[in-house]
């Protein structure tokens, strides 16, 4: 009686186990797993879930990562999508619950723009800065030479020794 009931909690772990396995084999591999019976509604899911941060990871889509509150927001996107909410209304929803931190592309307003404009204005303001500095280096003349000078720079390419009245 000893032995049957250890190889039922056995049978009872490796099916536990197998079922871990194999279910969590699609999140192992950076996608979430289906749960929906629709294809076509967790096919919307995922699509969506990509275009969604996960809060957890910051730098990770929702459909990739593994953190629970993500798996919270997929369960929450696939209810709402079920529940028959455009992507729009669902995407409204998170924002107006966690931020406009949980979309990938932040919408434009005011308070954007440095995110939107920021990485060009830094480009022309970088490019612009450094064509000003060549075109000054261009435009500076070196002061000219006196005779004592040129007369050491001819000693010196002639490979003779420099006069010496022009060594200090």
């Amino acid at each position: 009686m000893w032995v049957d009931l250890s190889l039922s909690r056995w049978a009872r772990c490796a099916t536990l186990a197998g079922a871990l396995l194999l279910g969590g084999g699609a999140q192992a591999a950076g996608q979430a797993s289906l749960v929906a019976d629709d294809p076509e509604l967790e096919a919307r899911v995922l699509a969506l879930s990509h275009k969604l941060r996960c809060l957890v990871c910051q730098n990770e889509s929702v459909a990739e990562s593994r953190a629970p509150l993500a798996v919270d927001m997929r369960n929450q996107v696939r209810e709402q999508l079920a529940a028959g909410k455009s992507e729009r209304e669902v995407v409204d929803f998170l924002v107006a619950r966690f931020g406009d931190f949980v979309v990938f592309t932040p919408p434009f307003r005011v308070s954007t723009a440095l995110l939107w404009f920021g990485p060009g204005l830094l480009l022309v303001l970088g490019v612009s800065g450094l064509a000003l500095r060549l075109r000054r280096r261009a435009q500076e003349t070196p002061a000219p030479l006196d005779d004592a000078e040129r007369a050491r720079a001819r000693a010196l390419l002639a490979g003779d020794p420099p006069p010496e009245e022009s060594r200090k």
